[in-house]
């Protein structure tokens, strides 16, 4: 088997076993178990604290002690075996701290991918910047065939679709052992600083990096605000009569995998994109993206303005791929490769830790108190309306503050200078 057909299986499992239960855990938590939408935010939340940690100790560890794919395959190991346990849970509390722990395996795997990824690429000698999006595009293909199959074996509601995402762990921790060495590089220990692993943190004495890193912050942010927002947005289509049996109603999840298959598509274009123009145009391109993607969520509806909500599915997958592809290529032309892990777990931290914790916990305050109606009912024009504005402002800022000069050559001119 080719080393690119290699990390292909791995990027289709890793984002298999996310999609088998990411999108249609509300279901089963509303419609099987009949709990209380309070403690359901909890259960989003243990993504973002648990990126808060997990992804930068994982880095550090793969950094400087154990070989990055071997620590990658226990992780899907011990994440499986808690995937596993989810269906006899009888207690929204339990469930919280068996999904945190699930968390706490998984998120930093989605680093450690990266990394054994770059590692196997450089090592053959490659143009990661080339090569490695057609290979990561099949991640995103594995969440999109995981979401249909739960979808069309009717596992929305059933505990079985822990049970799928288990068997991927599964295999996938296994398989990890097959892939190709990513042995520790930072084995000194002259101080505390190279004993606690914490040496990628110099990266924000880099005026250049530290303002990157709170940008992608900013965008970790607006990620959320999709991910947490998006189907029940389109699921309340459904209380008004003048839209109640239409196919976006009744098959939100169906929708919103538009996005997912958008995200196939851009991540193709990634190499052409970053060597033409830099990271700092194709970041800008992501948050104008994101503009857009809320924007036309502002405006559209299921009936005659359809295509405002697919064309916002479509441009989603420029908004996030344009962001997080690309600024895991930045990061891995920035960082000393004694540091390759912990740099990855640094970025994982800002996006999904960082700025995951706050969008949704700011997000959630403006909207309880800016636009929830007096029955309860969420304004969502006027929701959209303010994350499109967010957005807008974080794109001004970026433009203004983020300084790169980009040499169009390979992957030190596309990435690194």
């Amino acid at each position: 088997m080719s080393l690119k057909l290699r990390l292909v299986v791995m990027n289709f499992l890793q984002f298999y076993v996310w999609g088998s239960w990411l999108t249609t855990i509300g279901a089963y938590w509303f419609q099987t178990r009949h709990w209380g939408g309070a403690q359901f935010g909890a259960i989003f939340s243990t993504m973002g604290l648990a990126s808060l940690f997990m992804p930068a100790i994982a880095g550090i560890v793969a950094d400087k002690w154990i070989n990055a794919e071997r620590l990658y395959g226990a992780l899907h190991l011990a994440g499986a075996a808690m995937l596993f346990v989810v269906p006899t849970i009888d207690n929204p509390g339990t469930l919280f701290w068996v999904m945190l722990v699930n968390m706490c395996c998984y998120m930093p795997t989605i680093a450690l991918s990266i990394t054994v990824a770059y590692n196997a690429l450089k090592t053959e000698g490659v143009d990661i910047v080339a090569v490695y999006p057609p290979i990561r595009v099949w991640g995103t293909v594995g969440f999109i065939v995981a979401m249909w199959t739960t979808s069309l074996l009717h596992l929305e509601t059933s505990p079985a679709q822990f049970h799928v995402a288990g068997v991927a762990a599964a295999l996938l921790g296994l398989y990890a052992f097959t892939l190709p060495p990513c042995p520790p590089r930072d084995t000194r220990h002259s101080s505390l600083v190279d004993v606690l692993g914490l040496r990628s943190f110099a990266l924000f004495k880099s005026y250049k990096m530290a303002v990157f890193f709170l940008f992608a912050m900013a965008l970790g942010a607006a990620l959320q605000l999709t991910n947490a927002y998006g189907d029940t947005f389109l699921h309340d289509f459904g209380k008004v009569p003048a839209y109640q049996g239409l196919l976006t109603v009744r098959y939100p999840n169906i929708v919103l995998s538009i996005s997912q298959m958008s995200e196939t598509l851009f991540i193709l274009t990634i190499p052409f994109f970053l060597k033409r123009f830099g990271i700092k145009k194709v970041m800008l391109i992501s948050m104008v993206a994101w503009v857009l993607r809320f924007g036309l969520f502002a405006y559209g509806n299921p009936a005659e303005l359809l295509w405002m909500l697919v064309l916002s599915n479509i441009v989603y997958g420029m908004a996030f791929d344009f962001f997080n592809i690309s600024g895991s290529l930045f990061v891995e032309g920035q960082a000393d490769p004694k540091i390759r892990a912990s740099a990855q777990g640094l970025f994982m931290l800002m996006t999904n830790g960082v700025g995951a914790v706050l969008g949704s916990s700011i997000s959630g305050l403006v909207i309880e108190r800016c636009f929830t109606a007096p029955d309860g009912a969420l304004q969502w024009h006027g929701i959209w309306l303010s994350f499109a504005g967010y957005a807008l402002v974080v794109a001004v800022l970026f433009a203004v503050l983020f300084r790169h000069r980009h040499e169009p050559e390979g992957l030190r001119g596309a990435v690194a200078h």
